[in-house]
């Protein structure tokens, strides 16, 4: 149990809009709010510790936290900064954590020192995070000078507004400890008192999976309701080559190394993300030893899969590529409608496109799901996004999710910690595929996760994909009179192609707005988001008529195609699209991760490159030093043959 009341011993850190500002805290100046404002906003998880600092999985990563910081023009914080400085508290302005859902940004950030941070807001798994590793968060800044005159501050500060079985991980240090009470039946999570109500779809899904009697295995409650605190038995858990060897070393520091997984059979991993990193590391990273530090990884990953008997999907015998990613590989052959999967990455909403309730967790989250099979859940509230007329031709599912983006609300921070369903007639012109791209990119929202009731597409996709026939059951959709928190309309014959500016996937622009040439050096066309078999489609009627012609990208232009799985590959190669894409000069890399995580083939490597990208977030130094726009599939292949950022058929 965390002391109560709990006192915190060090200083405070301001991570200020102005480089300036930071520098002096840095050198040992203590500024006052007033002093340090305006904070930085909207800090993603890629800036407090860049996709190369996540090599490490133990204590070192307390030298990196806020290394990829970027505060005007500048990244001010270097090194061992932060934990040389003594700081303790460390506060930031609106929607703290976004973007991945890498629990080493939290854990960067206790392993130098600091104890609680606070924020005008927080994203939903860097939060959770946090609290899993005991981590403390407010969005009280009357809590530093109150912190610097040396007053202990009462834990109920922490827990106030959270469910209650949040407020016991808070209080207990996090949820190793509260867990192995749990188990133990020394604690039991209190049940929400609810009889049957109207439910939205999400809400019935989290019903009949709560855990009832973690002992027993009891799971089912006639219904929940946004806010209540559960336990939730998960139908698949995974985790990929970044988290599995954090979380294994996790688990074993915990319980010990005979800890013993529950069901190992609906446990998977994946070796995905660094599949390509050898081709794309940075001298100056190799320089410093980072690579054979990376290299640990794989190894470390395999020999739990094998210790324990997981599936590990890995990378293809002649080293050409991985299996495929995993949101691709779950929803290609794993995940269910009606069921819970959870993943240790932002993205695993990706599956919620089958009607299942597919949710990014962590490291210490799905540490401990491997052993109790469950994880916890705060009922979120549904934000309900209608899709209402038919998209024109050309326009697809990754416009529909920039504009989202751009829109106030999402950008202000309203869809924090919501599920995002898709309704509405415009749903017609998505098939599966299409629809993945809108319940991936709820992460970039800040939902919870993004969600389609299944119907006929969703059989037809299991059938074509899978062999196998699915019967939808009736509960399978939310109930008429269910209560949303929010409505937001989309008027889909109204959407034009979109585009996003540089620094962030709500930097939304209609390509017909764009009042400049862009030229491109680099066009990406693969990721999670931008590698399925439609983003394909669309690409190759984008370069067909090219290919036919025989005409190429222009000099000075880079055009990479990377398929999201060999599954997805295969069918390309059979459609003649593969072909279409080398005659025009492309590059076809074998599936992964790769570019978007700034891991392989794709990656900018100088501050004045341009990229127009496929994937699903251009966060500073996602995918390297340079200038990234997001776009269409269609649009990154029509702007990759002309050098420029265009739409398709221009």
């Amino acid at each position: 149990m965390l002391s109560d009341p709990f006192r915190f011993d060090g200083r405070v850190l301001f991570l200020s809009e102005d480089p300036e500002k930071v520098t002096r805290q840095l050198a040992g100046e203590d500024l006052d709010l007033a002093e340090a404002a305006p904070l930085r906003d909207q800090i993603s998880t890629d800036e407090i510790t860049p996709a190369f600092i996540c090599y490490h999985f133990d204590e070192k990563l307390g030298d990196f936290p806020y290394l990829g910081l970027k505060c005007g023009d500048r990244f001010p914080v270097k090194e061992g900064a932060v934990r040389a400085g003594g700081f303790a508290v460390s506060a930031a302005g609106r929607r703290r954590g976004k973007g991945s859902s890498r629990e080493a940004s939290p854990y960067a950030e206790w392993c130098a020192g600091i104890r609680l941070v606070i924020a005008e807001s927080f994203e939903r798994i860097y939060r959770q995070n946090c609290q899993n590793l005991g981590l403390l968060t407010s969005t009280d800044f009357g809590l530093v000078p109150r912190i610097r005159r040396g007053e202990a501050i009462p834990l109920s500060e922490f827990t106030e507004g959270l469910d209650p079985v949040t407020a016991e991980i808070v209080r207990r240090g996090g949820l190793f400890a509260y867990n192995a009470a749990r188990m133990k039946g020394e604690v039991a999570p209190p049940l929400p008192p609810r009889e049957g109500r109207p439910m939205t779809y999400a809400e019935k899904l989290l019903a009949r999976r709560a855990v009832v009697d973690a002992v027993a295995g009891a799971v089912g409650l006639p219904a929940v309701a946004s806010g209540d605190g559960l336990f939730v038995r998960a139908d698949w858990r995974f985790s990929h080559d970044y988290v599995t060897p954090m979380a294994a070393s996790f688990l074993e520091k915990a319980l010990g190394p005979g800890a013993m997984l529950r069901d190992p059979d609906s446990i998977l991993a994946f070796r995905d993300h660094l599949t390509f990193l050898s081709t794309s590391m940075k001298p100056e990273h190799r320089a410093h030893g980072l690579l054979a530090v990376a290299d640990r990884l794989k190894p470390a990953q395999e020999a739990f899969c094998a210790k324990h008997g997981i599936r590990l999907h890995g990378e293809l015998a002649d080293g050409s590529g991985s299996e495929g990613i995993c949101h691709a590989i779950m929803t290609e052959r794993y995940a269910l409608p009606g069921q819970v999967v959870v993943g240790t990455d932002s993205h695993t909403p990706h599956a919620g496109a089958l009607g299942c309730l597919a949710f990014g967790i962590g490291t210490t989250d799905i540490a401990n799901a491997w052993v109790t099979g469950d994880v916890r859940v705060t009922v979120p509230p549904t934000l309900r996004v209608r899709l209402e007329g038919r998209l024109r031709p050309g326009v697809s599912a990754k416009d529909v999710a920039l504009h989202l983006l751009a829109q106030p609300f999402i950008r202000e921070g309203g869809a924090l910690g919501h599920v995002v369903e898709y309704v509405g007639e415009g749903l017609r012109d998505l098939d599966t595929d299409e629809r993945a791209t809108l319940t991936n990119m709820a992460a970039e929202i800040g939902g919870f996760t993004g969600l389609v009731a299944p119907d006929a597409e969703t059989v037809r996709f299991i059938k074509e994909r899978r062999g196998v026939d699915v019967v939808l059951e009736p509960w399978m959709a939310g109930d008429e009179d269910a209560q949303y928190a929010h409505t937001l309309t989309v008027d889909c014959a109204a959407l034009g192609p979109m585009l996003a500016r540089p620094g962030d996937p709500g930097n939304g622009v209609a390509l017909a707005d764009l009042d400049e040439a862009v030229p491109i050096h680099i066009a990406y066309l693969g990721s999670c988001t931008g590698g399925k078999r439609e983003d394909l489609r669309r690409a190759f009627e984008a370069v067909k008529g090219a290919a036919a012609e025989g005409r190429r990208v222009p000099d000075g232009v880079k055009f990479y195609v990377q398929c999201g799985s060999e599954a997805v590959r295969r069918h390309a190669e059979a459609e003649g699209w593969i072909a279409a894409f080398e005659a025009v000069g492309a590059t076809v890399l074998g599936s992964a991760c790769g570019a978007c995580i700034n891991a392989g083939p794709g990656v900018s490597t100088d501050p004045d490159q341009v990229t127009i990208s496929a994937i699903n977030r251009n966060f500073p130094g996602r995918s390297g030093p340079g200038r990234m726009w997001l776009a269409s599939p269609a649009t990154v292949a029509a702007s990759a043959l002309a050098g420029r950022i265009v739409g398709a058929g221009e």
